[in-house]
């Protein structure tokens, strides 16, 4: 859905996604209507449609649903994971887990949110806090 100017207002909350990023703070919406987290950044709920949605900290605890290991040569960065991650507030996002061997990612992992600069722009990770379950 476009707005009559012709923007896109998912634009807005991608913008402010982004913008709690740089301040180091990862932020999720929440709906006021349904009280269901919702991730990535919308307009609408994606569960009851309301558009009362507003910015909330999750605990930034989850667990690795998928896990996947990109290979790539040396010389164009190596190897890396890119994985697939459920918050405990009910939202799924795609993300890397680093502090840890790719060897070592493991489905239902425990991870923790954290905020980083890469190439000077920030990134949001997670780093193991536990085994598998």
């Amino acid at each position: 859905m476009q707005a009559a100017s012709g923007k896109n207002p998912n634009c807005n909350a991608q913008a402010t996604y982004f913008s709690h990023l740089a301040e180091g703070r990862f932020m999720i919406q929440q709906c006021e209507h349904c009280n269901k987290h919702v991730f990535y950044p919308r307009v609408f709920c994606v569960h009851c449609g309301s558009e009362r949605l507003h910015w909330v900290q999750p605990s930034g605890k989850g667990v690795v649903y998928s896990t996947s290991i990109v290979r790539k040569k040396k010389e164009d960065g190596g190897d890396y994971n890119v994985v697939l991650i459920d918050l405990e507030e009910n939202v799924r996002l795609m993300s890397r887990v680093e502090e840890i061997s790719l060897d070592r990612i493991a489905i239902g992992m425990a991870v923790q949110a954290k905020v980083v600069l890469r190439d000077g722009e920030p990134v949001l990770v997670f780093v193991p806090t536990g085994e598998p379950s």
